[in-house]
């Protein structure tokens, strides 16, 4: 039985979606509470996910001309305000600070939700010509949001994140840059962690506060829940007016700068693990784990086995990220253990495999064992990995597309949310009104006015008014 306790300890997740993911994060030690309420403690085999995550996303945002900066984690009262509509979404969430040790501060300064008020701040001194432009700056770093609910990676006080403030000389660089990042997001999701999306506007009730457009790109969880899983936000000039970035151009004549961010956060290691995971726990892309191959040694205390596991992991260290599993617990716990942790290929190898010249293969995600030569593993592993890759990316797109509906009537689109969970795609007339009715009717959001729009009916799903666009909705994280 001890063999089988740690995954006992796992809920099922169609008993209780929400245990299960509590369960894995905490199991797989990815996270652990603190004193500090809301806020989570992001362990080593967490990070590493992130640190992945991370890498690789830099890789791309620099290939796209991006630089890396750093602002201060503070921000005066009076610079948060200037842009009315961006205090006005963050107020509810602020977190202020009053001192300075003991004594009281002159102004109180918040810790930041989002840096866009900084980085005006900073592009008013540092942008005097058009030859200073485009900037294109990101930074990574950690924010505060007081949310009155938490949950590991999905939602807590303090996250981390990548925040990109880009400035333009002109609107259409500007929405090109939105585009362009919000599809570097929609790439990264699909081909690193396997996850698809996607990839529309956000209504005017949805969008960011202060932005002329939202983007983003949406994913759907094994609950068929929506995850908003990174967003791209054109700022006009509206924020350049209320800061007062000007250049001269071209033309010698005074302009304001147009304005873009976008951002990701760590709520991408939430993701992972709702469109991935199973009952034996973390299932991971291969390209974003931290480890690649497990290799597990049975009866290890038998001459050569634990030698011939390290001259493996030697061996295939050079095609994957490889431990060895040499703790002095039971094959069985380890194994349970390797698939808990999600690591996607794991090794066995005892001494009549060494006799036999070959080692067992395991999947994590399909679980299929494969026999293979020793000689022959090192060539083997790679061509597995990928495989898994876009076997896990095709397995995740056909959930979601078996959990994506069309509602043409008010009647179906109720029905559909009663009966089942995923998107729902119904045309929409374009008010807010209707959306409010729906939200207050269903508890369900627009996700996003997908770029690839199909016409289903002439009319609106709520009111039955002329329909202007076509709408994926859902209830979200």
């Amino acid at each position: 039985m001890a063999d089988k306790k740690m995954v006992e300890e796992i809920t099922s997740m169609d008993e209780d979606f929400a245990q299960w993911y509590t369960d894995i994060v905490r199991k797989a030690e990815l996270i652990e509470y603190t004193s500090v309420k809301g806020c989570m403690a992001i362990k080593p085999d967490g990070y590493a996910i992130w640190e992945n995550i991370q890498a690789e996303l830099d890789k791309r945002f620099k290939a796209t001309g991006v630089r890396n900066v750093y602002m201060p984690m503070f921000i005066p009262e009076s610079l948060l305000e200037k842009e009315k509509d961006h205090v006005e979404g963050f107020a509810p969430e602020v977190a202020w600070v009053t001192h300075g040790g003991l004594e009281p501060l002159q102004e109180r300064m918040c810790v930041r939700p989002t840096s866009e008020t900084l980085f005006c701040d900073f592009y008013k001194n540092d942008v005097h010509s058009y030859r200073d432009l485009p900037k294109v700056y990101n930074q990574w770093c950690s924010v505060v949001r007081w949310e009155k609910e938490t949950r590991p990676f999905l939602r807590s006080r303090e996250f981390l994140w990548q925040e990109g403030h880009t400035a333009h000389a002109t609107a259409e660089d500007a929405e090109n840059r939105t585009v362009q990042m919000l599809n570097v997001y929609a790439d990264f999701l699909e081909d690193f962690l396997a996850i698809p999306v996607i990839k529309g506007q956000k209504t005017e009730k949805e969008k960011f506060a202060g932005a002329e457009a939202t983007y983003t790109v949406e994913a759907l969880m094994h609950d068929g829940k929506a995850l908003q899983s990174g967003t791209s936000h054109n700022f006009g000039n509206g924020f350049a007016k209320a800061f007062d970035i000007q250049f001269t151009d071209k033309d010698n004549t005074l302009k304001y700068v147009y304005q873009t961010s976008w951002g990701v956060t760590t709520r991408l290691i939430g993701a992972i693990i709702m469109v991935h995971g199973d009952n034996e726990g973390l299932v991971l892309p291969p390209r974003v784990a931290p480890i690649q191959l497990c290799i597990i040694p049975i009866q290890q205390k038998k001459e050569g086995v634990l030698d011939k596991a390290y001259e493996l992991k030697e061996t295939l260290s050079k095609v994957a990220r490889v431990k060895v599993d040499d703790t002095d617990k039971t094959p069985g716990w380890k194994f349970s253990e390797a698939e808990m942790r999600g690591y996607p290929l794991r090794l066995e190898i005892g001494p009549k495999d060494i006799e036999a010249g070959k080692c067992v293969l395991v999947r994590r995600d399909t679980r299929e064992k494969i026999e293979v030569a020793l000689d022959e593993v090192a060539a083997k592993v790679p061509g597995l990995l990928e495989t898994m890759q876009k076997e896990m990316l095709e397995r995740a797109r056909a959930h979601r597309d078996a959990h994506t509906y069309t509602a043409t009537s008010y009647d179906e689109f109720k029905k559909v949310f009663s009966e089942k969970s995923g998107f729902v795609k119904a045309m929409w007339c374009g008010c807010k009104e209707c959306e409010e009715q729906i939200k207050a009717d269903l508890s369900v959001t627009s996700r996003c006015i997908p770029f690839e729009q199909e016409t289903l009916s002439d009319v609106c799903v709520c009111c039955g008014k002329p329909a202007q666009k076509m709408v994926y909705w859902g209830r979200a994280y």
